[in-house]
């Protein structure tokens, strides 16, 4: 069985947050952002020549076109005719083949978040081919994992911030994230959550080390399971360690580059919590890499996951394989249309039971909401 096409497709699906509107003018440049009304995400799907699909995901959000000009130019064009793996192992040595061929665009970015949509969509297809779904194959024994909110920011307003997080205690979460950078707003979420109530703070790599030991001292008080990615530059291991010691657990790893990047933050002893992110690092392959090595280093890992489509579902197949306190990440938004039946706002997921993946979309959601689609195969690229 060989890899005959593969699909580009990326959606957009409008959302809402529960927020007040963006000021005017106001740009976004991630996901958090007031100014973002509608979510992309960046889906592949490979055929083989016997019909079989896997579907992938490959991160990008307000970049997937330039993830999608990276799969069409250089990664599908890797994998096309090559036979399809059978066993971790062949897949394992077919993906770094690929990486070996296209190192030299970097160990980080679109070409790696592409290579992480082809390696979720050879996992989905390995999962077929042994009739068992991927928690299965991954040796998960749970098939129903819990989920922590995960908030867009509120432009750190400490009575909004202790309003939204209300909704999702009254929803039935029991862990949220924050991604507010003030610690007033941070304080006001702790003060309208019950004692019992699990907290985090995301705050997207803003300060210097010496601002964010500062900040960390600020916050020890309010008891928070971890502070995410507060140094600038993400890659500064060494000045993360330092803010590490100043006594608040630290998450961070969504911007590592590969399982090589972890190597530095644990070599570092730099994080309390390993953050991969299966559309951005990888795939599955190398989130199970970063799992070992984590593994080794005494860290948990709990991997980041603001995606709604295949980068979701193959989210929660890696979170049930792992202790069954970590919990998937889930954003706390309503999206217009569900692409596929777990895109909800429960605070219980329930994985599919058919063999791979498990990603069913619905069809006329993507006819909706598809903004580009593309074919790959040996004769070029072409429009669907």
């Amino acid at each position: 069985m060989k890899i005959s096409h593969v699909e580009v497709i990326r959606l957009s699906i409008p959302f809402a947050s529960n927020r007040a509107p963006a000021l005017s003018g106001e740009r976004a440049w991630n996901a958090a952002s007031a100014a973002l009304t509608q979510m992309e995400t960046l889906l592949i799907r490979v055929v083989t020549d016997s019909g079989r699909q896997g579907w992938g995901e490959g991160f990008g959000h307000l970049s997937n076109a330039v993830t999608a000009q990276a799969l069409q130019d250089l990664v599908i064009p890797y994998f096309l005719d090559k036979t399809v793996p059978t066993s971790r192992e062949a897949l394992a040595t077919l993906v770094e083949g690929a990486e070996k061929a296209l190192h030299a665009f970097g160990g980080n970015g679109p070409v790696r978040f592409a290579l992480s949509a082809m390696d979720i969509a050879l996992w989905d297809l390995l999962g077929q081919h042994h009739e068992q779904p991927l928690w299965q194959l991954l040796g998960a024994t749970r098939q129903h994992i819990t989920c922590y909110a995960s908030l867009v920011s509120y432009n750190n307003q400490p009575d909004e911030v202790a309003r939204q997080v209300k909704r999702a205690w009254q929803a039935g979460f029991r862990s949220l994230k924050l991604h507010e950078t003030h610690v007033e707003a941070i304080a006001a979420a702790r003060a309208a959550l019950p004692a019992e109530a699990r907290l985090m703070v995301d705050v997207n790599c803003p300060w210097t080390p010496e601002e964010a030991c500062h900040r960390a001292r600020e916050l020890k008080t309010l008891n928070l399971a971890w502070l995410e990615e507060p140094v600038w530059p993400p890659e500064d291991a060494a000045g993360l360690a330092r803010v590490r010691r100043a006594g608040t657990p630290i998450a961070a790893g969504e911007n590592a580059s590969g399982a090589e990047g972890f190597a530095a933050l644990f070599n570092q002893q730099a994080v309390d919590v390993a953050q991969p992110s299966v559309a951005k690092v990888g795939g599955i392959s190398a989130v199970l890499r970063i799992t070992e090595q984590a593994r080794r280093h005494q860290v948990n890992v709990i991997p980041h996951c603001f995606y709604y489509g295949a980068g979701l579902l193959a989210t929660a197949h890696l979170v049930a394989a792992l202790p069954d306190d970590v919990q998937l990440e889930r954003p706390f938004i309503h999206f217009s249309a569900r692409l596929h039946p777990q895109l909800d706002l429960s605070p219980q997921f329930s994985l599919p039971d058919i063999p791979g993946l498990g990603f069913k979309p619905d069809a006329t959601v993507m006819k909706e909401h598809t903004l580009y689609h593309r074919r790959v195969d040996a004769e070029g690229v072409h429009h669907v």
